[in-house]
């Protein structure tokens, strides 16, 4: 089981690492990346509904760390999907909409205390009624996905550890994003900068090499390059490397140092009919 776990793991970060790294938007990533999560579900369902475990310990184990680990994930990129594709305009309405997101996380996690408790503190007294197969509870059982009303691929509380999880994961990405609202509205404010997003159609390279050339120049004056960094990334759709000192090496080691810049300036003489 760990064999098959492990390799199916390994497969999983290998595509979703790809998705993370491409161009794309962030509600493509997070389509994409469901379709591979939903992929390798099934793979795993498959494999339990036809394996028999060695004994209870090692069922537990799959239900309380290795299915969860995966459909957390699977539960976070389908959310991620739903919060873009929903996503109002306007910097306001984007901070009320996200906070109110995380609000709700919050009330979840609030109500489950004392099984998050349970759960965060590697407690094992209840795992033979959270985390084996035959232990219904109706209470818990509910909450599972319609999909996953499978009583030989589900327990009480697997799907509660994943949704605990994933709700990590989107708390971590819904105040990422608040802070880059903030942020953005404190230079719309000061810099009269548009609040909707644009997508870059470019390369992530030439759009670093663009911001770089900004800030060397102070063309915003004195807003620090982490700031005018992130606020790019967020009106042009695309998410960019944030180790500034990296991208910054990777630039200068370049054999052209500044091709976007020359091939704007190439695109403005010919439309000035001077090239």
């Amino acid at each position: 089981m760990i064999q098959f776990t492990s390799r199916l793991k390994k497969e999983i970060d290998t595509k979703i690492e790809q998705i993370e790294c491409s161009e794309a938007s962030m509600i493509t990533k997070s389509l994409e990346a469901s379709r591979v999560l939903t992929e390798a579900f099934k793979q795993l369902r498959a494999f339990v509904l036809s394996y028999s475990f060695k004994d209870e310990d090692e069922e537990i184990f799959f239900f309380k760390d290795a299915k969860p680990k995966l459909c957390s994930r699977l539960i976070y990129y389908r959310k991620v999907y739903n919060i873009e594709m929903n996503r109002p305009t306007g910097i306001d309405k984007q901070r009320e909409y996200l906070n109110e997101i995380l609000d709700g996380i919050n009330k979840y996690n609030a109500k489950r205390l004392d099984f998050i408790r349970y759960y965060r503190s590697c407690s094992s007294h209840l795992d033979t009624l959270y985390f084996l197969r035959g232990q219904i509870d109706t209470e818990q059982y509910l909450e599972t996905f319609n999909h996953e009303f499978d009583p030989n691929f589900s327990t009480n509380c697997d799907f509660k550890v994943a949704k605990i999880l994933a709700n990590d994961m989107l708390s971590v990405y819904l105040t990422h994003e608040i802070k880059l609202l903030n942020d953005n509205g404190m230079m719309f404010n000061s810099f009269n900068f548009p609040a909707t997003k644009k997508t870059w159609k470019g390369t992530k390279t030439e759009l670093q090499e663009q911001i770089f050339s900004w800030d060397s120049a102070k063309m915003f004056g004195d807003v620090p390059l982490t700031q005018l960094y992130e606020y790019v990334q967020n009106v042009f759709n695309i998410q960019l490397d944030n180790n500034l000192s990296r991208v910054l090496d990777d630039l200068k080691i370049r054999n052209t140092p500044t091709p976007l810049l020359d091939k704007l300036k190439d695109a403005l003489l010919r439309r000035m009919g001077r090239k």
